[in-house]
């Protein structure tokens, strides 16, 4: 499932509440997929997470996050009261410098239509600096730490850096948490086809029935385009796979040496 912000007051909550909706319908789905306007939100991760879903969303490069291994230390006051609360032994940095000296891997994740689709990425498990604030003894203001998630980088080949935060288990390989990532680009290409050949976004009614009519039409739409689509790769395969057999036939037929050495490969050797 793929949500993008719509930057009106609400969208996490309304994103949410369509969540919500999708689980109560039965519909299954493995993994929540957001760019970073979603993902930089705590609430929103956190609610994610309190219903028990997988999520993998986009971050912003300047949040402040912190090294799995950090430890809450109770701070000495020179003066005055105690402290009350633990406070990290470390402060946060932001996750592009965390990742910045790490160790950067080219990553394949699938095959495209013009062959494998590879990136540089790098992860490191963190907590993310997103909890309530707290005043430190230099009275300057720090988020705590919230739960052991994967920051995950990502470098193109045309310089650009993205980064991601996910809460897929501990021992997720970095082909795994590059692919749940970029899984999203399926949902943007949906989007796009819908909007730029279907229409989606021609409505210029005024009424919810309506534009709700034309979304189901604009989808009904698509799904036949795309069971259409996909039978024609289906009998395209099937015709290379039939041409390939034949012509093995053919060429073992007009070549006896190759109908006698077929038998000797076959045989285990002793």
């Amino acid at each position: 499932m793929n949500k993008s912000p719509s930057g009106k007051p609400g969208a996490v909550q309304i994103a949410i509440e369509e969540i919500d909706r999708v689980i109560a319908s039965g519909a299954r789905f493995g993994c929540v997929l957001a760019d970073s306007g979603y993902g930089s939100s705590g609430p929103f991760r956190q609610a994610l997470s309190e219903r028990g879903l997988l999520w993998a969303v986009g971050l912003s490069r300047r949040q402040n996050v912190y090294p799995a291994d950090v430890a809450l230390i109770f701070p000495v006051a020179k003066a005055g009261k105690p402290r009350k609360y633990h406070v990290p032994d470390q402060p946060p940095v932001s996750a592009e410098a965390l990742l910045a000296g790490g160790k950067w891997q080219k990553v394949s994740w699938r095959r495209g239509t013009k062959g494998r689709l590879t990136c540089l990425f790098a992860a490191r498990r963190v907590r993310v600096a997103d909890g309530h604030k707290h005043r430190m003894l230099d009275n300057r203001m720090q988020c705590m730490l919230g739960g052991e998630v994967w920051l995950v980088g990502e470098r193109r080949s045309t310089g650009e850096q993205k980064y991601y935060v996910s809460n897929l288990p501990a021992d997720t390989s970095l082909k795994m948490l590059a692919a749940a990532i970029k899984a999203r680009w399926i949902c943007e290409q949906a989007h796009q086809q819908l909007k730029e050949e279907l229409g989606l976004d021609h409505f210029e009614g005024r009424s919810w029935t309506g534009l709700h009519r034309h979304a189901l039409m604009t989808m009904i739409a698509y799904a036949f385009l795309q069971s259409r689509r996909l039978k024609a790769v289906g009998r395209k395969k099937k015709s290379r796979r039939t041409a390939a057999t034949t012509e093995h036939a053919s060429h073992q037929a007009s070549n006896p040496r190759s109908l006698c050495a077929a038998p000797a490969q076959a045989m285990p050797s002793l």
